[in-house]
């Protein structure tokens, strides 16, 4: 008989914690191999947990809604050796180690978790080793989710109170600066945490009104937007474009296109295919901002802003869409979005995006000034495709004709990506939908 600790799982390179939405076994429950034991949600998506053996649940050491950082212990199984030696294809069982003190700080006192903030393991162990008390860690501002103190946040801190540049925190250190240790998520051994009690004050609503509480993706997104809004410098350029060559090319090569691929062919792989072509003229626009550093994205990976049935959105991602022809464009973009409505998407299939193309079209807008989709510095919203009488301009001179246009805007990131960059790419991105060629194969 042995102990075996189910693990939270890395679900990504970005991700480090995870929330505890629902377990679905309990203390004294058999459990197979493989099987759910419990459900978990990201700032991405939500996903199962499943046990790594078989045995009974002898404990979870977390709550419905705790964040647990990934590589922590949630939860321990019992199994009944069946064998008095291992089997040579039986898996290795890890016993359970001892739980390790939480780090103390230079005075010899252990730090503990306060009962109002949250602090990951990686924040309280470098509190720690800087010799940072409680009452001291509570003062430093968090630019974090919900406003958690990040390693960055607190790394801040301790440069700004060696070097006394910053008044905010009010605390001195009589210590010498020394070498900035090297800190690692995974040496930090977790504790469970009280859950949070805030105390809000009361508030009346005059009139007739219904109070809806935020689900918890729709706290993510709000999040995600107004933290995009802080960090960008936000500016929207539009366009329109003449797509009446698409438009028919589509409507001719339809029904083919699903007989022979066995896919639909949709407008999205279209609109991504151009974007494509532009971002390899401009590569500026597939990049991101580390301070005062630029990182141009060698990789072109595409996500599409999808919604889902509860009327959230996700933005899932493509992978290396360059190296995709159309037709393997339309799979990617029709299986992502088939697993998004089905809630079946993976953690990393969200993950990695270098550029985002959201159709505000799909629900009747004429155009839409888009938020953009952090660390990326660039988003493109197509509208609707109305038919419009324009006037053609030819050799033999001008005429009105009806045509199917459709407005494009580009926002970006004005730190690093200039109006005249800005509008060039939106032109681009115009003209190649223009001059489809409606003689092309698919």
């Amino acid at each position: 008989m042995a102990i075996v600790d189910l693990i939270m799982p890395k679900m990504g390179e970005s991700i480090m914690e995870a929330t505890i939405l629902k377990w679905h076994k309990q203390p004294g429950d058999a459990v197979k191999e493989d099987e759910t034991v419990l459900e978990i949600a990201t700032d991405k998506v939500d996903t199962e947990v499943p046990s790594t053996t078989s045995g009974v649940i002898e404990e979870l050491l977390f709550k419905v809604n705790d964040v647990v950082p990934v590589g922590a212990a949630i939860a321990r199984i019992k199994t009944v050796a069946t064998e008095t030696a291992p089997s040579r294809n039986a898996p290795a069982v890890a016993p359970v180690q001892e739980a390790k003190q939480m780090p103390s700080s230079n005075n010899g006192k252990p730090l503990t978790v306060s009962n109002t903030r949250f602090y990951s393991p990686l924040v309280l162990n470098i509190a720690a080793n800087e010799g940072i008390s409680m009452s001291d860690l509570e003062k430093i501002p968090g630019t974090g989710n919900e406003g958690r103190v990040t390693k960055q946040d607190i790394l801040q801190f301790v440069a700004s109170r060696s070097t006394g540049q910053d008044a905010r925190y009010e605390i001195r250190d009589a210590r010498s600066k020394e070498q900035e240790p090297s800190y690692k998520a995974q040496e930090v051994t977790v504790i469970s945490r009280p859950a949070a009690v805030e105390q809000q004050p009361t508030i009346s609503y005059s009139g007739n009104v219904e109070i809806i509480e935020m689900d918890r993706m729709r706290k993510l997104i709000a999040n995600h937007m107004v933290n995009s809004k802080h960090t960008s410098a936000h500016v929207t350029s539009f366009t329109e474009s003449d797509v009446t060559n698409l438009v028919q090319w589509r409507d001719k090569v339809k029904k083919d296109f699903e007989k022979r691929e066995n896919t639909k062919i949709t407008f999205t792989p279209l609109f991504i295919e151009a974007v494509v072509r532009c971002i390899k003229k401009y590569p500026l626009i597939n990049s991101s901002v580390d301070g005062d550093k630029i990182i141009i994205k060698k990789d072109i990976n595409i996500g599409m802003a999808t919604a889902l049935p509860s009327g959230n959105l996700i933005v899932p991602v493509i992978k290396n869409a360059d190296q995709l022809n159309l037709v393997g464009l339309a799979k990617q973009v029709n299986n992502l979005a088939d697993n998004a409505r089905t809630n079946k998407l993976k953690p990393e299939d969200t993950q990695g995006g270098t550029f985002t193309l959201t159709n505000v079209g799909t629900f009747g807008s004429l155009m839409g000034t888009p938020i953009i989709n952090q660390p990326q510095v660039a988003i493109l919203a197509v509208g609707a495709i109305k038919k419009r009488p324009v006037v053609i301009e030819t050799s033999q001179g001008d005429s009105i004709a009806i045509r199917h246009m459709m407005y494009l805007s580009l926002s970006y990131d004005h730190r690093i990506v200039d109006g005249s960059l800005g509008a060039t790419f939106l032109t681009a991105v115009a003209n190649e939908l223009q001059n489809f060629n409606p003689e092309r194969d698919f």
